[in-house]
């Protein structure tokens, strides 16, 4: 397999997708929303999809079926997944469900400099993160409520997804409680002193 070929969230969404019947990279776009995918990958730039389809079309893991021509389309390219695929699908998936991976994401990258700012500059913007997590839980929340008649395990992201997001919501206020209270709270004094401590035992 090439090394093209690496496994991505898109990528397995994408063979996903054509595990259903060949497309063309907007009716994939088009299902992925449809099926509500897009919560758990990123495909609002179409860029990044081609870019995904042209990496497991060289890794043989997609091959085009034909073209579409049509006077009111542009040309349309429709690709179906091959036997390599299908067996790139098993180990991807079978690999992102048993193996935790180290991610970086950017709020904890962000938290961890968080001293840069005032106690009071912190509150302000961890406030402005709780508005719009809460705004995003209700959403999640109408989400699990619209699928509630469906099977269990065409949902599992959308309960992942909502738990995740309510820890982070309550985290998020309980820290935002311990600022308001003085019982999270720091001075540059305080670190300027402590970097100097450390500086100190370093030599």
């Amino acid at each position: 397999m090439s090394a093209q070929a690496r496994s991505s969230p898109l990528g397995l969404t994408v063979l996903g997708m054509l595990h259903t019947q060949p497309l063309h990279p907007y009716g994939i776009q088009r299902l992925i929303k449809q099926w509500g995918k897009d919560q758990v990958v990123n495909v609002g730039q179409r860029a990044s999809l081609y870019r995904t389809i042209d990496r497991l079309h060289a890794g043989g893991l997609v091959a085009v079926k034909e073209t579409e021509r049509d006077q009111q389309y542009p040309e349309r390219t429709v690709y179906e997944i091959t036997d390599a695929g299908r067996a790139a699908t098993r180990t991807w998936l079978e690999e992102m469900l048993a193996v935790p991976r180290q991610e970086f994401p950017d709020f904890p990258a962000a938290l961890s400099h968080l001293m840069m700012l005032t106690p009071d500059e912190a509150l302000r913007v961890l406030e402005r993160r709780e508005q719009r997590l809460a705004a995003a839980q209700e959403g999640l929340d109408a989400g699990l409520a619209a699928g509630a008649g469906l099977p269990r395990v065409l949902v599992l992201e959308a309960e992942y997804a909502h738990t995740v997001a309510t820890a982070q919501l309550t985290w998020i206020r309980s820290t935002i409680g311990d600022l308001r209270d003085g019982r999270l709270t720091w001075s540059q004094e305080e670190l300027s002193a402590m970097a100097a401590a450390y500086g100190d035992a370093g030599r």
